[in-house]
């Protein structure tokens, strides 16, 4: 006897039919890595959000370790943000150094906020203060431990002269479904 795993009449799933799906499931997602076609790339470039330019810091005012808070791409509190020097270089620095570098101030597990809980000295921001997530800013925001599973959204950076110009965000503001709109 066949049976129909997709049938919108029925509502409740046998243990073999939930194992079957949960397979099939499996399969689909692990198989295409397996069966990447000689010259596929293995990188993928990042979705990245681009913005008006808009400057946010003087390099000249900056202090190591001690971030500067700012709103970008908009002056919405879900745009909180903030600008730090690191001790070392960073993915996505700036400057002489290449390690100022700038993140959205929100969690990206649950938004919660992570305004005073950077470790410039130590590259980290967190632990978030709802699960204990914290995020290495010195490779592009990417999740250190915890719930979170997405990275800190960057702020991508540019410099003219002393003017630190913010001008898009790579990756998702905790909040917002595509960051293409404004919230306003």
């Amino acid at each position: 006897m066949t049976e129909n795993l997709c049938d919108p009449t029925q509502t409740v799933i046998s243990r073999r039919g939930f194992l079957k799906l949960g397979t099939a499931a499996v399969v689909t997602i692990t198989l295409p890595a397996y069966l990447r076609k000689p010259g596929m790339p293995i990188t993928f470039k990042a979705n990245l959000a681009q913005y008006e330019q808009k400057v946010i810091a003087k390099m000249s005012a900056l202090k190591p370790n001690e971030p500067v808070a700012f709103n970008y791409p908009w002056d919405d509190p879900a745009a909180a943000n903030f600008l730090i020097m690191l001790n070392e270089p960073a993915g996505g620095g700036i400057g002489p150094d290449q390690n100022v570098v700038a993140f959205n101030s929100f969690c990206t597990h649950q938004g919660g906020p992570l305004t005073g809980q950077f470790q410039g000295n130590k590259g980290i921001a967190g632990p978030c203060p709802l699960h204990w997530t914290t995020f290495d800013m010195t490779r592009h925001g990417m999740v250190i431990s915890g719930h979170a599973t997405q990275g800190l959204p960057q702020i991508l950076l540019t410099l003219e002269g002393d003017n630190i110009i913010a001008t898009g965000v790579m990756g998702l503001i905790f909040g917002y479904v595509d960051n293409q709109e404004n919230p306003a």
